[in-house]
This record gives structure tokens, sequence and C-alpha cells, in this order.
């Protein structure tokens, strides 16, 4: 049983309030990316009261120190997440928030913590597969070509302002994919979903095959349309977020 007991007020955490929902869903946002990439998302999925986290050194923390690596990222989450486990959670990671998901769910399962009833984890390749990301290898023009692909297709104008502050935020995340390394597999501690996007231009399903070596129970989904269209919450996501409960 729930309680409405106030979560303590955490930074990382836009919604501090329970809203009574008998779960959680965490969404860890991609690079470049903070919470508000959750924005136009539903207060929940199915019964899971939905999570946005928010990484240090982005929109209302941008003048925090940036988190440096995923392991640091996900050690520095695991003490004010750890209040907000008391009911059955899920993870969901899309893209570079992947990763640090998954080393979440790792440092959970190592802590003794509650686990995770399952990690979604959404247009990301495994991690000691992670290195493959085309955008780790792009010039200083191409990431912000990509960027304001990215911002016209929430149906914002990219302002010069707007993708230079952007630019700054993904240099630092893009420098933390780059240090990432995870050469043997470590389990997750929790069945994985895996989500592959039909359209995705870069990344094949048989990419995403590297995720059976991280858990004893790993699903595949595919899902109709091109990976950042999952800021609108297409109804097949959200279905698949759902399935759990």
């Amino acid at each position: 049983m729930t309680t409405d007991t106030p979560d303590p007020p955490s930074p990382w955490f836009l919604r501090p309030r329970p809203t009574g929902h008998p779960a959680r869903l965490f969404c860890f946002p991609y690079a470049g990316s903070g919470a508000s990439a959750f924005s136009a998302w539903p207060a929940a999925v199915a019964d899971a009261e939905v999570c946005p986290i928010q990484f240090p050194g982005r929109e209302n923390r941008l003048a925090e120190p940036h988190y440096g690596t995923y392991e640091n990222l996900a050690a520095e989450l695991t003490g004010p997440l750890t209040p907000r486990l008391d009911r059955p959670f899920a993870l969901f990671g899309h893209c570079a928030g992947a990763l640090p998901a998954y080393e979440t769910a790792v440092r959970l399962t190592e802590r003794g913590l509650p686990r995770p009833e399952r990690l979604f984890v959404s247009g990301q390749a495994a991690p000691h597969d992670a290195s493959y990301d085309r955008m780790l290898t792009m010039t200083d023009d191409e990431l912000r070509a990509e960027l304001e692909s990215v911002v016209r297709g929430r149906g914002i104008a990219p302002r010069p302002d707007m993708i230079e502050l952007g630019m700054s935020v993904l240099r630092r995340d893009l420098a933390a994919a780059r240090a990432y390394r995870r050469p043997e597999p470590v389990p997750a501690g929790c069945p994985i979903v895996v989500l592959h996007w039909r359209d995705d231009p870069d990344l094949g399903l048989d990419r995403l095959q590297g995720w059976r070596r991280y858990a004893d129970s790993v699903e595949f989904h595919v899902i109709d349309g091109r990976p950042h269209g999952f800021v609108n919450a297409p109804g097949e996501l959200l279905r698949l977020l759902g399935s759990w409960r």
C-alpha cells in the first residue's frame, strides 16, 4: 500500500509530490536534453507515475557541475532515488539515457536496494557496443545541424542562443559517452525490454542484440517511427511501457 507522504525535495525530480499511483516509471533523457524531454508525456503510464529525472548541468540545473561519467551519475542519483523506491518501479532510458539507466539498475543491485521490475532501453546499443554511436564522431557543425533538427521536430524554432546553449550541454554529455566503457557485461539485476524504432537510420535491430548478455530475460519490440518520436509519447510506446503493470 502506498501513502501520500510527500517525497523529500530534490533537484533530480521535477514532480516531488506523489500522485497516489501505486507504481513509478523513472525516465532518463537522451544526450543533450533534460527532463523537459518528457513534458508532453502523461502524468502516468498505466498505473505508474511518470517521474522524469533531471541530470545536473542543464535546464534548471544548468549552474551545477556536469556529472562527468555515467558511473558518477548513477552513484549521485542513488541517494535521492532511494526514498522513492517505496513502490514497484521501472526505469526507462532513451538513446544515451539508457546507459545511465542501466548503470543505476546495477548500482541498486550492488547496494542491496529495491530492484526495478523492468529496465526499458530505447534506441540504444548495449554498453559494450556503445562506442559505435555515430554522434560520438560527429563534428560541431554536424552536431549543431542534428540539434536544430531535433528542436524543429518538437515544434520549436531553433533560435541561435538556444542552440548554442544546447551545444554546450551536448558536448559535455558526449564527452561522458565517449569515456564510458563496459568491456564485459554486468547483469542489470532485472528483466530488460529493448525498444527498436523501425525508422531509426543509424541503429538496426541486429545491433541491439547485445542486450541479451545483460539479463536472463530480454524482450525485443519494434515501434513505428523514428527515435525522437518518443517525445510525443506515441501510444505504441506507452502501451509497451505499461505492459509490466
